[in-house]
């Protein structure tokens, strides 16, 4: 794409064309959903069935290689060109060709499974396939914030791979108001550890999400079970899916179709765990909170990581525009930036001794050295030398 700007220099006179130089880098985020495709390939290239394990192969191991090659990008596309770049629909088929390959890879392998297949080859095939769907409730994400209802309920069929549809309602109506705030239970606080985080998010979220559907039916004069309940007919898609599947192929699909499940919303968590870690807004004399800003999130411009994950990286314009498409999303210099990109920071999280060492400091650092302005696990309080739990 090129769109004449302004250049701002006043040595030239003459506008100069702005380029989208990832436009045609877009297109690799369908390398995710194609995975399993891969893994069969290298199987049957190699000899090795440790392929069968490419899915995290690629995400952990493979992606962070990238970031660290390809380097970061953290230019900016002129604001004045903003609404002619989202209406772009060159951009939103980068997004909607995701839905269609990562249900035929989820297809393909329970194919695979029902003719039997070892069952470390399975539990490898079932982790290839997570990946597919934990990226893929990223590409929900991308479209749940969108106004469009088309786009709404492709988010909602997204999701039920991994059977996370009550993210449809949590993170739209429930993080994107409580982010960075101890009452939000996807937001990480300073001192937890990914696997402490991952259990208090999965539940909290449920709960979370079941209560703002509840409260939105309740204004409605209706009941929290009835047909109009987003996270009812989203976990219903999960359940007519998973049951053609098990009709078609048999009950010896269905623990990988689970564990395929858990290990795709269990990547969204890490994401989730180091998106907002130990940032907090401060409330303000009235006890409200204050605007979310770019200095409560953690941002990153790897480019590898951004072009695989629609720009999620640039999560704090994300917050400040929620329904803003990704291709417009902008980096901000005030924000936070992580020592690498998602990938790399993934494989840190589960490990907690490595994360406190890199991340506690980072946020000690943009605190000023204050930590009584960050968001503190209330256990950890006195390991930071804050005493008592702020009210």
């Amino acid at each position: 794409m090129a769109i004449n700007a302004q250049t701002g220099n006043p040595n030239v006179g003459r506008p100069a064309a702005w380029h989208d130089r990832k436009r045609y880098a877009w297109p690799l985020g369908l390398v995710i959903p194609l995975l399993p495709c891969v893994a069969v390939g290298l199987v049957r290239a190699t000899g090795s069935h440790l392929f069968w394990w490419f899915g995290p192969i690629f995400a952990f191991g493979i992606i962070p290689v990238m970031d660290s090659l390809l380097g970061k990008d953290s230019g900016n596309p002129p604001d004045s060109l903003l609404p002619s770049l989202e209406e772009d629909r060159y951009y939103r088929w980068c997004v909607y060709l995701f839905l269609p390959l990562q249900f035929a890879s989820l297809v393909w392998a329970c194919s695979r499974w029902s003719h039997g297949m070892p069952p470390a080859d399975s539990f490898g095939l079932a982790l290839t396939i997570g990946v597919v769907g934990g990226v893929g409730i990223n590409t929900a994400h991308e479209l749940g914030h969108k106004s469009d209802r088309l786009e709404r309920w492709l988010s909602k069929i997204t999701l039920a791979q991994t059977g996370y549809g009550h993210f449809y309602v949590e993170h739209n109506r429930g993080h994107h108001t409580r982010v960075s705030t101890p009452e939000d239970p996807a937001s990480a606080r300073l001192g937890e550890s990914f696997w402490a985080f991952l259990p208090r998010t999965v539940l909290g979220s449920v709960a979370s999400a079941w209560e703002i559907e509840r409260a939105r039916l309740h204004r409605k004069g209706k009941p929290a079970p009835c047909a109009e309940n987003d996270i009812l007919n989203a976990w219903l898609m999960t359940v007519v899916l998973f049951a053609g599947l098990v009709a078609i192929f048999g009950r010896a699909v269905l623990p990988w179709l689970l564990l395929q499940a858990v290990s795709g919303f269990s990547l969204l968590e890490v994401v989730n765990y180091l998106e907002h870690y130990g940032l907090l807004r401060q409330k303000r004399p009235d006890g409200h909170y204050e605007p979310c800003a770019p200095r409560h999130s953690w941002n990153s411009n790897s480019i590898a990581s951004n072009v695989l994950l629609y720009h999620l990286q640039r999560h704090s314009d994300h917050h400040a525009y929620p329904s803003r498409r990704y291709q417009a999303l902008r980096s901000f210099d005030e924000a936070p930036e992580l020592p690498s990109g998602y990938g790399t920071m993934t494989v840190v999280a589960f490990f907690p001794p490595v994360w406190r060492r890199i991340m506690d400091p980072l946020v000690a650092a943009h605190y000023g050295g204050d930590l009584s302005l960050a968001n503190v696990h209330p256990s950890k309080r006195r390991r930071y030398g804050l005493e008592t739990v702020r009210a």
